[in-house]
């Protein structure tokens, strides 16, 4: 067990364009430390899957909750056979189609994964991630690499290295910068281990996309477990230090209700198409455009968060689409603040 106190060290962005780099980082996870990477969906911080030692030292940074399971990310999808059992049929047409890319599957673990990765369930979350240097970083590891996003349990995860050093600098050894995160929300998890397909948190793979490869898929409500089943499902996440309330409804009723709050102490995070002149104002996609706003999202957050105000007020988007991902992270960072004018 870890013992919750991690020591002062000097952090340092590394290139993953080079390979020294590389090998440098893949030797800090084979010693059983912990590394910063670049995903195409946000930063993680990683750790040897196979060592439970080096896996706690994930939850002493991030102040984690160890009923929180975390995701295995592997570099190619052969490297999944020896840390799953009973791989379902479908298994083949998902990795076919989405390995690698912003996915994760859950499946029924072997032995060989340590229990602190999984929070004791007798499943594993395994994703293939889509960044180039990611990949490469990985299979240099040899070993499977559980990552959780690189920042402390409850707060916007990183999509750029300098989100990482704010967050955790003085606390791991290097941070491996493979540039800004195209992606910039978490990957879809879904259950593959019941009858019929259940997403379990939404992402950039969305649910109409995969009922149309697998004909039926069901979503999860979040309720019901007492130890969630995959990473952002249970706990409060994606929150700012400030106060942050989220408004929905139509895009032109929810910027009308945040004009109205402005005031010297407010910042507003609203579509690019209605933003305000204030300057405390942030911005992060047209309405329309959900990919954007995703890929934006938490560096807007982050803005907003550093401007000194005492509330934050936001626009949801539609949940259409991607704009179902985007909105459940809001929701999420929200926790009770919600105001709906639907």
């Amino acid at each position: 067990m870890g013992t919750g106190v991690v020591s002062h060290i000097d952090t340092i962005i590394l290139d993953s364009k080079y390979t020294e780099n590389i090998d440098l980082c893949a030797g800090v996870i084979k010693t059983g430390g912990l590394v910063a990477f670049a995903t195409e969906t946000v930063y993680g911080l990683g750790a040897n899957a196979l060592d439970e030692d080096a896996v706690e030292k994930i939850f002493d940074v991030k102040g984690r909750p160890v009923d929180n399971p975390l995701i295995v990310h592997v570099a190619s999808v052969d490297d999944i056979i020896p840390i799953v059992r009973n791989i379902p049929d479908i298994f083949e047409i998902l990795a076919h189609k989405y390995m690698p890319g912003p996915l994760t599957l859950i499946m029924k673990k072997n032995s060989i994964i340590p229990d602190n990765v999984t929070a004791g369930l007798d499943t594993v979350a395994v994703r293939m991630p889509k960044h180039p240097a990611a990949l490469v970083f990985i299979k240099a590891c040899g070993c499977p690499v559980a990552a959780p996003s690189a920042n402390p349990s409850g707060f916007p995860s990183p999509t750029k290295a300098a989100h990482v050093l704010n967050d955790i600098g003085g606390k791991i050894p290097y941070i491996l910068d493979g540039g800004d995160c195209i992606v910039g929300l978490e990957s879809t998890v879904l259950d593959i281990t019941c009858e019929i397909p259940r997403i379990l948190r939404p992402g950039f793979v969305t649910y109409n996309e995969l009922k149309d490869v697998l004909g039926t898929v069901d979503i999860s409500n979040g309720k019901g477990n007492s130890v969630p089943m995959s990473p952002g499902t249970k706990y409060r996440h994606y929150s700012p230090s400030t106060p942050f309330f989220v408004v929905t409804g139509s895009p032109d009723d929810t910027a009308e209700y945040i004009c109205g709050c402005m005031d010297f102490n407010t910042a507003a995070l609203v579509f690019d198409d209605y933003a305000f002149s204030d300057s405390r104002t942030v911005t992060f996609g047209h309405s329309k455009d959900h990919v954007t706003q995703a890929s934006q999202l938490y560096d807007a957050l982050r803005k907003a968060d550093g401007m000194g105000v005492s509330k934050i007020y936001a626009q949801a988007p539609s949940e259409e689409g991607l704009g179902a991902a985007v909105a459940n992270r809001m929701l999420k960072a929200a926790g009770e603040n919600i105001i709906r004018l639907e």
